[in-house]
């Protein structure tokens, strides 16, 4: 078994991992600041489950372009 092959791809998938993880939280943070209240306290304080759903859609929306990024 090449052993070399093995590390570059192991080592490859958790850059890509870390690259698409500060991409997600770079469009969650411009996403924030963009809308006029704060989500996290309207979602935790207030209970506001559509927001919630809404947010959860763009998360699962940007992660998708992300995977597709990556994978090519």
């Amino acid at each position: 078994m090449n052993y070399e092959l093995f590390y570059k791809g192991i080592a490859a998938s958790l850059i890509y991992s870390l690259i698409g993880i500060a991409v997600l939280l770079l469009a969650y943070w411009l996403i924030e600041r963009l809308t006029p209240e704060q989500s996290w306290q309207e979602i935790v304080k207030n209970k506001n489950i559509a927001l919630a759903i809404v947010f959860a859609a763009f998360i699962l929306g940007i992660s998708i372009i992300i995977a597709a990024a990556i994978h090519g």
